[in-house]
């Protein structure tokens, strides 16, 4: 009984420190602030016209017109009823840990604990290494950028991986139904890149294993855990089959599957293309930053001091004034990326320990953890290590589907921790040889503070701090200042250098002293922790800081309406969709928030989608935009009159400045449209060819494998027949057509054959692919109804899998449970 109390007691005090700690750094959450975070703004605007049929309805749309002229709702935000652990995440992280933000750092910070006592840490001990892992800086860059599906994925792997490291060391039910209601529970929260990259640990893992079952002949173990792990492994990924059904099922019409079109071929896969998943490649020397967090000069957005070489600089030139406003965002980065909003830091003292740990932990654990953390290294540089990311990229199945490879990393930074944990729970323990402790430590204290301090020496020599930015000011004139933005991020450089060694020095020195029995191991603990702690916070802080606070009121107002947003909601067609140029329309989800786009923001827009925009929407922006800029009205509207794609797309409105009347389009097609012509095309390449060079109001290109679908060959045209739509949801679209003829009809809706059918008159029929990317069909003469409904399969049957799946899987964790209670026997105190 008194063990359980104790135990009990630990839970207790890390739950508290857990949440003060994340409450502490959130704090401006406590007077109602919220944090302001891009990615959750442009969330807000492609899930607008979900969420709000989701209230008035109380059902969900599976479909959205809101963006990239219609994709799956799903995608987007659904609410999948049928995984019961969903009330765990909603209620239990959201409710009961719910400020949000706070909820991101307790997550992250339990997760790990979690893992630390599989692992068999020190109770006391788990509590400090959490702070390793939960205060990595990449975590605070995510929260801030509101990548949440993410900050929750990551937090639910180590548990993950700590029921996979349970199960095979012969706990069979706790550590499968561990991982199992983990596992359930990340791919819940939709963020498939971390659960693929926590399936890589866990295979390289499993290797391991198999190789030690190989060597010492215990097989029945190995099969035993590796049945149990496998049979919740599919209860956990069937909890979640209408979810994960439909993301698989989308994934081959998605840019992350296979284009048709012959063009580029050598850059392409059979996911994404390479030059797309490479873009966000870390550099090799950019790797230093994991010990080294200004090692490329921070982010891309960075704070300069006013003794910086910039500031004097701009103040010669700008004034005092103007020279501390520009300071405040100076483009220090000068690594491999595009842009970046901070580094990866594992924390100078974690590196230090992990090194620790490579001399004093032994066996299988060790050289898993190493295995990981280099192969995370050698995928995250990318395109700076081609040979190895394209063997990847070519046999490693599902690899190709994701993109930025640097957050490979994320796999370093769960192993670094672990391993530097693990390495200090050994040397608590009362067996272990403290001289050759001693001995081991010196070694990683040379390696690690002996490299801060050859780069705080030597840096200048070995690098020229050449950044990209640094181009457009070359371009403009301005080698003085780039010449004292350079020598800046060698000082910045220099002094992260010198910190590391200092708190490297800091925490060597608390650990010699524990070895030579001159303080206890609980102060050892502690003082561990609270420089972990201090070394962690204050870099986070560079990145997540109470300016990334907005009030309520500013918070529940994301996306205010404009003028030209006024302009256009005055018309009452549901059809219709907008072009917005005052933003970058690709890459911009807030035009959805109060109309249908042209654009988008997606990690996943349909493949044909983004290849007709490559080939036709673009080049039809770029003259509209040439026009505009000749501040020629006029000649923009001749302009619209030959966009046959944008046309075809019903764009009726182009924003080229929020605060003007918009662009009216007067030559949009509509919702729907008959054609008199069919131009049949042998593959996509001729296909797409050929929709450049015809007129798609009377004319419509279509592959032949559709042939079998046109049951009319349309040399008629009744002149007076129409088609309109007469009623519009995400889900449900209904046209009145009236014609003297049977004919052909294109709609400017997506096609997406897996969900969307066709009603006449209430009874099925079969529609095609028009124009690339529309949908068609051929329409009976007379007077009819024509309704298109979303009907997924994968998402009704699916739900129905994932709901008997959970309920399984939670009748298992409560068994396993009640096991492990039973074992609690009480003794004699």
């Amino acid at each position: 009984m008194k063990v359980i109390k104790e135990n009990v007691l630990s839970i207790a005090v890390a739950l508290i420190v857990f949440l003060i700690l994340s409450i502490a750094y959130m704090y401006p959450s406590l007077e109602g602030k919220n944090l302001r975070q891009s990615d959750v703004v442009q969330f807000q605007g492609m899930s607008k016209e979900l969420v709000d049929y989701r209230n008035e309805t109380g059902k969900e749309a599976l479909w959205t017109n809101s963006q990239f002229s219609g994709m799956p709702g799903y995608l987007i935000s659904a609410k999948y009823k049928s995984n019961i652990f969903r009330f765990f995440h909603n209620h239990f992280i959201f409710t009961l840990f719910n400020w949000r933000p706070v909820c991101f750092i307790f997550l992250s910070l339990i997760g790990f604990y979690i893992a630390l006592l599989a692992f068999g840490v020190n109770k006391w001990l788990s509590i400090s290494g959490a702070i390793a892992y939960g205060f990595s800086s990449y975590l605070y860059t995510i929260i801030a950028a509101g990548h949440v599906s993410k900050v929750f994925a990551l937090g639910y792997m180590p548990p993950i991986i700590a029921g996979v490291y349970l199960a095979f060391r012969g706990r069979y039910l706790i550590g499968s139904t561990l991982m199992g209601l983990f596992l359930s529970l990340q791919i819940f929260v939709a963020h498939l890149q971390i659960t693929y990259y926590t399936l890589l640990i866990v295979l390289i893992y499993g290797l391991f294993e198999l190789i030690a079952v190989i060597r010492e002949n215990r097989y029945k173990q190995f099969v035993t855990a590796l049945a149990s792990l496998s049979l919740v492994a599919v209860l956990a990924v069937c909890s979640n089959l209408s979810n994960f059904w439909t993301t698989y099922e989308y994934s081959k019409y998605s840019i992350r599957g296979k284009s048709e079109l012959t063009a580029n071929i050598e850059n392409q896969t059979s996911g994404l293309d390479k030059d797309y998943i490479t873009q966000w490649s870390y550099g090799i020397s950019e790797t230093f930053t994991l010990l080294i967090p200004n090692f490329k000069g921070g982010s891309s957005n960075n704070p300069l001091p006013e003794k910086s070489k910039t500031y004097e600089f701009l103040r010669k030139v700008q004034g005092a004034s103007n020279a501390k406003k520009t300071i405040k965002h100076v483009p220090t980065y000068w690594g491999s990326q595009p842009f970046t909003s901070g580094p990866f830091y594992a924390g100078a003292i974690v590196v230090f320990l992990f090194v620790f740990g490579l001399f004093i932990i032994k066996g299988k654990v060790k050289w898993w953890i190493l295995t990981v953390t280099i192969l995370s290294v050698f995928l995250s540089w990318g395109k700076n290590f081609a040979g190895f990311t394209d063997f990847f990229l070519d046999f490693v199945p599902g690899y190709d589907k994701f993109r930025s490879v640097s957050m490979t990393l994320i796999i370093a930074g769960f192993a670094i921790p672990l391993l530097g944990i693990l390495a200090l729970n050994k040397i608590l323990k009362e067996d272990m040889d403290k001289t050759v402790a001693q001995k081991h430590l010196l070694k990683a204290f040379y390696i690690t503070a002996g490299i801060c301090f050859f780069f705080l020496l030597t840096a200048g020599m070995w690098f020229d701090f050449e950044g990209e930015a640094d181009k457009g000011y070359l371009a403009q004139g301005a080698h003085e200042f780039v010449k004292a933005i350079q020598a800046d991020r060698l000082m910045l450089l220099r002094k992260d250098a010198f910190r590391s060694m200092v708190y490297i020095s800091l925490a060597a020195g608390l650990i010699y002293l524990y070895l030579k029995q001159k303080i206890m191991a609980n102060y050892l603990i502690l003082g561990l922790g609270l420089l972990i702690l201090m070394d962690m916070w204050a870099i986070d802080k560079r990145y997540l800081n109470n300016d990334d606070f907005v009030t309520k009121k500013e918070y529940k107002n994301p996306i205010p309406k404009t003028k030209a947003d006024n302009f256009i909601l005055r018309d009452k067609d549901p059809g219709y969709r907008v072009l917005n140029l005052s933003v970058s329309p690709f890459m911009d989800a807030t035009t959805s928030y109060y109309h249908k786009s042209i654009g988008g923001y997606h990690g996943a827009k349909m493949r044909r989608y983004q290849e007709l925009a490559d080939y036709e929407i673009f080049p039809e922006m770029q003259r509209i935009i040439g026009a505009l800029q000749q501040g020629r009205i006029s000649l923009a509207d001749s302009v619209l009159r030959q966009c046959n794609t944008l046309n075809m797309l019903n764009m009726r409105y182009v924003i080229y400045n929020p605060e003007a009347i918009p662009l009216i389009n007067d030559y949009a097609y509509g919702n729907a449209w008959f054609v008199s012509r069919i131009l049949w095309a042998e593959d996509a390449d001729e296909e797409i060819a050929l929709l450049a060079s015809i007129n798609n109001k009377d004319q419509t290109v279509v592959d032949k494998r559709f042939k079998d679908l046109l049951t009319i060959t349309p040399d008629e045209k009744d002149t007076s027949a129409f088609i309109r739509l007469l009623s519009y949801t995400p889900n449900n679209l209904i046209y009145k057509s009236v014609s003297a003829v049977p004919q052909v009809a294109v709609f400017s809706e997506i096609y997406y054959p897996k969900g969307w059918n066709v009603y006449v008159d209430g009874e099925r029929s079969s529609y095609f692919r028009a124009n690339y990317i529309l949908r068609a069909m051929v329409v009976p003469e007379g007077k009819h109804e024509i309704e298109f409904r979303f009907e997924p399969k994968s998402y009704f049957i699916g739900n129905k899998i994932a709901y008997a799946s959970s309920g399984l899987l939670l009748l298992l964790i409560i068994g396993a449970l009640a096991l492990e209670l039973r074992k609690l026997k009480p003794d004699d105190n």
